[in-house]
C-alpha cells in the first residue's frame, strides 16, 4: 500500500476516531485508491456518490494512528458480515429478473413504478431478452443511453445478441453522450418504463390451445369428439391445434415408449389398470390396439396373468371406462411431468 504521507489529513490522531461514518468511508476510499485500487462506486445511488465525493473533498491529512484505526475498524465490520442482499425493493428485483417467472417480475415492476422507483432500475431490471426487441426498435440516440446505463457485462452481452450493423451505430451513439443532461436521461428512462416496464402479465398461464386440449383430455370420448366436430367447423385451424395437444389412451402407441409401460403399469392401481385395459378393447379400432400395445410391453408372465384376468372380466359400464382410461392418462402425464418419461416426438408433417 503506498504510504499514508499522500492521504488527505483529518485532526489530531486519537486511539479510536470519533468519526462519522460518511467520513471513514471516505477515509477508506481514498486509502484504496491510493493503493491503486479500481472501484465500482457508480452502482451506489447517485446521492450516495454525490455525499463521499463532497465528503472526499473535505478531507485534508489522516495520521497513521487515526487511519490505522479506520482501516482495523473496517476490517472488523467486512469480517461480521456473513450475507450480504440488495437491500432494497428495486435491487431485489434486479437480483431476481432472471429467476423468477416473467409475469412475476412484470408485476412486481408495475408495483415499483406505483411506489415512485427509479424508472431506470425497472428498465435496467428488465432481462437480455426483454432488452434486444428495445433496442432493435427505438431509436439508436435511446438505445445508446440504454447501453451506457446497463452495468458492463450485461451491456455486453445484450450487444452480442444484436445484428451487427445495429450494434456497431448504436456503440458509435454511445460515443455522442457525453453531452446529454440528466434530466433528458431521466425522461427517458421514465418513457421506457412506462412503455415496457407496466405491461399487465397474461391472464392465463398457458395458450389456449393447451388450455382447451387440457380439458378435452379429461372429457369423455363423445364430448371430445363432438367438441372437436364443432371448432373443425368454426376454426380448422385451432382445431388441428387442439387435435395434437390431446393425449387420450388410443394416442398412447404413439406417443410413449413401450419400455415406459411397465413403470406405468406399476402406478396404476390394478382393479383400475383392468378396467381400462377391458373397456379400450371393446373399444375396438385404436383404443383396442392401445390395450395390446400396454399388454405386449408388458413381461410375458405379467401380460399373460392380465390377459386370462381380462377373459374373466365382467362388462364395463361407459362411465366407468371412461373414467378408467382417464386415471391411466393421467398417471401418464404425472410421470411426463415429473420428468419420469418423455412423449415420443410426433412428426409434424404426418397426418
Amino acid at each position: 500500500m503506498n504510504s499514508p504521507a499522500a492521504l488527505p489529513l483529518l485532526d489530531a490522531p486519537t486511539a479510536r476516531p470519533q468519526l462519522s461514518k460518511r467520513r471513514k468511508a471516505a477515509v477508506v476510499v481514498q486509502m484504496l485508491l491510493a493503493d491503486g485500487q479500481r472501484l465500482s462506486l457508480s452502482r451506489l445511488p447517485e446521492e450516495v456518490q454525490l455525499d463521499l465525493t463532497r465528503e472526499l473533498g473535505n478531507l485534508k491529512l489522516v495520521d497513521r494512528t487515526t487511519l490505522h484505526a479506520i482501516a482495523n475498524e473496517f476490517v472488523d465490520d467486512l469480517e461480521r458480515v456473513g450475507l450480504a442482499a440488495p437491500g432494497d425493493f428495486l435491487g431485489a428485483l434486479e437480483a431476481l429478473s432472471d429467476q423468477i417467472s416473467p409475469g412475476a417480475a412484470s408485476r412486481l415492476r408495475k408495483e415499483a413504478q406505483l411506489m415512485g422507483a427509479d424508472p431506470w432500475s425497472q428498465v435496467m431490471a428488465l432481462s437480455i431478452e426483454e432488452l434486444v426487441p428495445i433496442l432493435e426498435e427505438e431509436s439508436v440516440e435511446v438505445a445508446a443511453v440504454i447501453l451506457s446505463k446497463l452495468p458492463v457485462t450485461k451491456a455486453a452481452e445484450l450487444l452480442g445478441k444484436l445484428p451487427g450493423e445495429r450494434a456497431r451505430r448504436i456503440t458509435f451513439a454511445v460515443s455522442q453522450t457525453s453531452e446529454i443532461q440528466p434530466l433528458a436521461v431521466a425522461r427517458i428512462g421514465a418513457a421506457l418504463a412506462r412503455t415496457y416496464c407496466s405491461a399487465l402479465p397474461p391472464a392465463f398461464a398457458n395458450p389456449p390451445v393447451q388450455r382447451v386440449g387440457a380439458i378435452l383430455n379429461s372429457s369423455v370420448a363423445a364430448t371430445r369428439d363432438a367438441v372437436l366436430e364443432g371448432l373443425g367447423n368454426d376454426d380448422p385451424e385451432f382445431a388441428e391445434k387442439v387435435r395434437k395437444a390431446i393425449f387420450t389412451y388410443e394416442n398412447i402407441p404413439e406417443r410413449i415408449e413401450g419400455s415406459d409401460i411397465p413403470a406405468i403399469v406399476r402406478e396404476v392401481d390394478n382393479a383400475i389398470l383392468l378396467t381400462a385395459l377391458v373397456y379400450g378393447a371393446s373399444l375396438g379400432g385404436p383404443n383396442a390396439q392401445a390395450t395390446d400395445f400396454i399388454l405386449g410391453n408388458l413381461s410375458k408372465r405379467m401380460g399373460d396373468g392380465l390377459r386370462e384376468e381380462m377373459e374373466g372380466y365382467k362388462k364395463v359400464r361407459k362411465s366407468d371406462g371412461e373414467d378408467a382410461l382417464n386415471d391411466v392418462i393421467g398417471v401418464i402425464r404425472a410421470a411426463v411431468d415429473a420428468g419420469e418419461i418423455a412423449f415420443k416426438v410426433v412428426d409434424e408433417d404426418e397426418d
